[in-house]
């Protein structure tokens, strides 16, 4: 990467975590699923109807997206509602899809 003129060189723990990132993002279900966290909250529920899932799969894949810091949840009342962790999410999102996108 490049910062300015320096050239950024990751270390061994940030290549993991750089890894662990893009193998959550390299499932089709995840995708989809931040997709729909780019317009707006969801809650487990909505997510599962939504994507005509069970809860508990949509529950899972959202665990794997919060360890990798991709989503985060709050609860309110019963419900935990998901959004995306910040907008870089979005932005990589669209980027990468602008990219495949070219012809």
């Amino acid at each position: 990467m490049n910062k300015g003129n320096a050239i950024l060189k990751p270390d061994g723990k940030e290549l993991d975590t750089l890894s662990e990132f893009h193998k959550a993002l390299g499932d089709y279900t995840r995708i989809r699923i931040l997709w729909l966290l780019m317009e707006r909250e969801w809650c487990v529920s909505e997510l599962a109807e939504r994507m005509k899932m069970t809860e508990s799969a949509i529950s899972h894949q959202l665990r794997i997206l919060r360890s990798a810091r991709l989503v985060n949840g709050h609860k309110m009342g019963k419900n935990v509602f998901y959004s995306l962790a910040d907008e870089h999410i979005k932005w990589i999102l669209e980027k990468t899809y602008d990219h495949i996108s070219e012809q």
